[in-house]
């Protein structure tokens, strides 16, 4: 999938993979209408070498399995790469995939492999001290962001409320919510109302959630198209690529999917059908290794990445691809970094720190 270039050096084998679950306050619970989240449940990993460089990586699966997918790494992938050394991460990549194949291709074992190549890599990136943007050579720029997290739970005002503060701190593009809480007739004027009170210049995207049929997203499509939202995201289940292919077909709202899909294997129907122009695949159903894959193959097709959600993580691969659509940022775990990102003017700055740069404060991340 990628290639690296050799280091020659004995030391770095990898000696130790350590888990960790955790629990920590959101500092403003998202209000997502059919998940309830008081906290922020977490799967953290660290990698450390022979020569003691540790690299970290962790997963954020809001619904659950934590414990699961902290035995699949214990029980069927820590013993494949215990051993081996970090100047092959795509190779290792590999090694996981061949030998969960019967078992995995999609969720809990990909989530697992997804959380030690994130940690490899920032093992990797750190041993050279060099960000993984720069070893990936990406351009120093500063990235889009658009102000996701106008949650549906907070209600129509509410949505908007969130919205108008996103702008006020110089976002160009916010996302709302709809379905699920609301019915077709509701959607519509919040989407209507949310126009109104943002004005021509400011980018709607709106999230379903996978909360529509085929038929209602048709209809409420041709309703919305005149407040011309930036995009429709996941109106229906992610995996019915026929009943996305009827709904591209006809509205002009650009249609997104994505996160929920595993792995290119997963993407590629939707990039064979040259229907839907921008993927949002998500770091924990793949790794940096096959994002960075499924980017280059979306890109032979003509479409565009914006990674869902960890822009911290995802903000070096939207650097490094020939195809960078945006980055998504709700601030969810601020509070938990020693060096939070964060957008200024609705933009993202990349950092000079070394691996992914994303440290946890010392009482989340003590092993």
């Amino acid at each position: 999938m990628l290639k690296l270039k050799k280091i020659k050096n004995n030391q770095l084998t990898i000696s130790s993979i350590k888990t960790k679950i955790t629990s920590v306050p959101f500092q403003d619970p998202p209000k997502t209408g059919f998940l309830t989240l008081e906290k922020i449940d977490l799967l953290i990993i660290q990698i450390e070498t022979k020569e003691g460089v540790i690299g970290t990586g962790h997963l954020h699966p809001l619904a659950g399995g934590l414990k699961t997918i902290e035995m699949c790494i214990n029980e069927m992938l820590k013993p494949l790469i215990i051993g081996e050394t970090i100047e092959d991460i795509p190779y290792l990549w590999s090694k996981m995939w061949k030998a969960t194949f019967i078992q995995g291709r999609m969720g809990i074992t990909v989530m697992a492999m997804s959380a030690i190549d994130i940690a490899l890599w920032d093992c990797y990136g750190r041993t050279k001290n060099l960000p993984l943007w720069k070893i990936w050579k990406g351009v120093d720029k500063e990235l889009p962001v658009y102000g996701s997290g106008c949650y549906r739970g907070l209600g129509h005002d509410g949505m908007i409320e969130k919205a108008e503060k996103y702008v006020q701190s110089g976002f160009k593009s916010i996302k709302m919510q709809v379905a699920h809480c609301f019915n077709n007739e509701e959607d519509i004027s919040n989407v209507r109302d949310m126009r109104q009170a943002l004005g021509n210049d400011i980018g709607i995207m709106i999230d379903v959630n996978q909360g529509w049929t085929v038929e209602e997203t048709i209809k409420v499509s041709k309703e919305i198209e005149k407040y011309n939202p930036e995009w429709l995201e996941e109106p229906v289940m992610a995996d019915d690529y026929e009943g996305y292919e009827k709904i591209c077909n006809s509205t002009s709202i650009a249609i997104v999917t994505g996160e929920n899909n595993f792995t290119h294997h997963d993407l590629l129907p939707f990039m064979k059908g040259k229907k839907i122009n921008i993927l949002q695949p998500d770091i924990m159903r793949g790794g940096y290794t096959n994002l960075i894959y499924t980017a280059n193959l979306a890109n032979q097709y003509g479409i565009k990445i914006a990674p869902h959600m960890f822009p911290e993580l995802s903000i070096h691969i939207v650097a490094s691809i020939e195809n960078p659509s945006w980055l998504e940022y709700m601030g969810w775990y601020d509070h938990l970094w020693q060096q939070p990102l964060k957008p200024e003017n609705g933009m993202l700055r990349l950092t000079n720190r070394p691996g992914h740069g994303m440290d946890f404060k010392s009482e989340i991340c003590t092993f």
